[in-house]
């Protein structure tokens, strides 16, 4: 069966490591063969009415041999074959082109979008029960510390997607550190913390009089990273109007200061990562489509604390020997059982400010976990402001424990009906049932029940 033309090209069960595989698809998305598709693989692809072409249009103003596709190195190249009506992009007429995921290719009246092919990755669990500083005995993270040991030597661009305070920039500085690269810089850049009107500056350098205040040329980023690994934090918080210029500096591994005229090659590992869901905003259009495909040729989902209840007792005994100095403390076997049940909206980053705060109030030989945890304390799981949080953090936990706490109400209501439930929030009901998924309501798979 044909896949809906207007989908992008992505695994339906969204699982937690996936790859992008060599090559892609054609996808016809405009046309009379609409939601037919080629795969470009080792040898090329032909386009055409022809009946020996692999992708056959019955498009009346598609030549018998329209255009090809074939792979050059690692780059996906589009040819026109002398076709009577013409190869557009984007309006543009070409005879010859070198494209990228996302890319709209026109013959005739057919349109033909160049997507991705992504895999599943099932990456055998590791023995041990850590991986550099990211500690865990639960499966979820001994495969992907086994994940992490398979792609850290390679170049590949990887996106980390996980909730605030899970470890996203621990896993980066990891990949960095176990890599070729390892002995050149690490460079973190927060999409979110630098203002829109400095990000250019910022990412790829000035030059001395580019604008008010450029005393004197400045590198950027990127050339600070030279040798080494960029990592792109809060990725999704880039504005749109940004993305273009971040998208060429990653298709040329080169880059243009502002106010400059000539490019710079850097050589980086790139590795971004968010707390956000990319492929709705790709949906909402407040993403870009080719961008997200760059970035997520390696696509790694960190687990949030509470589906890893098993790691509890080893990183509170990992963070007490750390916050405890000289003093043996330990958690009384009630305080051990309240903080196996807590909500850890803060994740792994809220557990370790909650023991270090039980240390510093311990007296004796325990941890002042009620002290730490208290109810009006730093752990407390309510739509409550965290003044003690930096502002970004406050602000991701705030939205993530208001997100859980509606849909949890939301579902109860409607008994789990997913089409109801969506009608109700007036949200797309894949998008309900990915936050579902997300924040681990549907524990029985009672969503296959729907209108």
């Amino acid at each position: 069966m044909p896949r809906d033309p207007n989908s992008t090209h992505l695994l339906d069960e969204n699982p937690d490591f996936t790859r992008q595989r060599p090559g892609g698809n054609f996808l016809v998305i405009q046309g009379p063969d609409r939601g037919e598709q080629a795969r470009l693989h080792d040898g090329p692809v032909t386009f055409g009415s022809a009946p020996s072409c692999d992708l056959v249009l019955s498009d009346k103003t598609v030549s018998r041999r329209h255009a090809e596709a074939f792979l050059d190195g690692g780059e996906v190249v589009v040819r026109d074959l002398g076709s009577t009506n013409g190869t557009f992009i984007q309006g543009a007429r070409f005879k010859e082109l070198t494209i990228g995921f996302g890319a709209e290719i026109k013959l005739g009246k057919t349109v033909l979008k160049f997507l991705p092919e992504e895999e599943a990755v099932e990456p055998a669990p590791t023995e041990g029960d850590h991986f550099g500083q990211l500690y865990g005995r639960d499966p979820k993270m001994r495969r992907l510390f086994g994940l992490l040991a398979d792609i850290a030597p390679n170049d590949a661009t990887v996106l980390i997607e996980g909730e605030t305070g899970t470890g996203k920039e621990l896993i980066a500085e990891e990949i960095h550190n176990h890599s070729r690269r390892a002995g050149g810089p690490f460079v973190v850049f927060d999409c979110g913390a630098v203002p829109h009107a400095l990000i250019e500056s910022a990412l790829f350098g000035h030059v001395k009089g580019a604008f008010t205040g450029a005393v004197q040329d400045r590198k950027g980023a990127f050339a600070e990273a030279h040798g080494g690994t960029i990592f792109l934090d809060e990725i999704g918080e880039l504005a749109l109007d940004l993305q273009p210029a971040l998208l060429r500096a990653l298709d040329k591994r080169a880059v243009r200061r502002v106010g400059g005229n000539a490019y710079e090659r850097v050589d980086v590992r790139v590795i971004a990562a968010t707390n956000r869901d990319l492929r709705d905003m790709v949906a909402q259009r407040s993403f870009r489509e080719d961008l997200f495909y760059r970035l997520a040729v390696i696509r790694v989902h960190l687990p949030p604390l509470r589906e890893r209840g098993r790691d509890i007792d080893l990183l509170v005994d990992l963070f007490t020997r750390q916050f405890a100095g000289d003093r043996t403390l330990q958690p009384s076997v009630d305080d051990l059982g309240r903080l196996r049940a807590w909500g850890w909206p803060g994740n792994v980053r809220e557990l370790r400010n909650v023991i270090e705060r039980a240390c510093v109030l311990a007296k004796g030989g325990a941890l002042a976990v009620d002290e730490a945890l208290g109810s009006e304390g730093v752990g407390k799981p309510t739509l409550g402001i965290r003044t003690d949080l930096p502002f970004k953090e406050a602000k991701g936990q705030l939205v993530e424990t208001f997100e859980r706490e509606y849909l949890v109400d939301l579902m109860k209501r409607h008994r789990m009906n997913l089409s109801a439930a969506a009608r109700e929030a007036q949200i797309d009901r894949k998008h309900l049932r990915e936050l579902i998924r997300k924040y681990g309501l549907d524990p029985r798979g009672d969503l296959a029940r729907d209108d």
